[in-house]
């Protein structure tokens, strides 16, 4: 089973609180003690959202490690095979897919994720599993970013939680760049199962994932097709 499991913002990268998304990471792997690898390319290696991985994942009683690009770098395929979980953090999308094209990574992840490996991240560790996301890679503006491809459609996080995401989105469908786009808010994931939206995952307070196209050029909100909404 295939399963990708993308955040639209909030948890451990915030603050280390009540764990409620991680515990539900943890909880889809058959293993008691799964091993988790962290992927925090996108802030550059930064050292604390690194201590704040392993405080929230080895309370979790996860087998922890992460996957350094800015010091010397593992043998990746070798370890990204040995891991139940994949999490890859928040920040640039843009330049962290840039580095991992480099190193091989996104084919070696295209293969983990094909042979069951669980896939997971938030704000750019949401998008970058999609055909494209939406990013703020770029300081001045928004923009549409090819990414990995596992899964298709258009995804963009933080969509209740950045001013400028919505009106985005919005330009975008107006000028029929795109046709739709699902929109993960804060405090919320969507979990898909073998490429199919499956869960809305809320750990906030009523946030959800939408489906936002335009219709009789009005912006419209659905749910997505068979999804279920699950409260934590």
């Amino acid at each position: 089973m295939k399963q990708i499991i993308a955040i639209g913002g909030g948890g451990f990268g915030r603050q280390i609180k009540d764990l409620k998304i991680e515990k539900y990471i943890v909880n889809q792997s058959k293993n008691k003690n799964p091993s988790i690898c962290f992927i925090p390319t996108a802030t550059g290696d930064d050292q604390g959202y690194i201590e704040n991985f392993y405080k929230a994942f080895d309370s979790l009683n996860c087998k922890t490690s992460h996957i350094d690009f800015f010091k010397r770098t593992i043998k990746l395929d070798k370890h990204i095979a040995e891991q139940d979980i994949v999490f890859v953090g928040g920040g640039n999308t843009k330049s962290m897919l840039a580095v991992w094209r480099e190193w091989g990574l996104d084919n070696i992840l295209n293969n983990a994720y094909q042979n069951g490996v669980i896939m997971s991240g938030v704000s750019a560790g949401a998008i970058c599993w999609f055909n494209n996301g939406i990013t703020d890679s770029w300081k001045d503006h928004q923009a549409i970013l090819p990414c990995l491809g596992f899964v298709d459609g258009v995804c963009c996080p933080h969509y209740d939680e950045e001013p400028e995401r919505i009106p985005y989105v919005k330009e975008i469908l107006n000028n029929k760049q795109i046709d739709e786009c699902i929109a993960i808010e804060g405090f919320c994931a969507l979990h898909l199962v073998n490429d199919i939206p499956k869960y809305s995952v809320s750990f906030g307070t009523d946030t959800n994932v939408h489906l936002v196209s335009l219709s009789n050029e009005e912006i419209i909100h659905n749910d997505l097709n068979n999804i279920e909404k699950i409260i934590l």
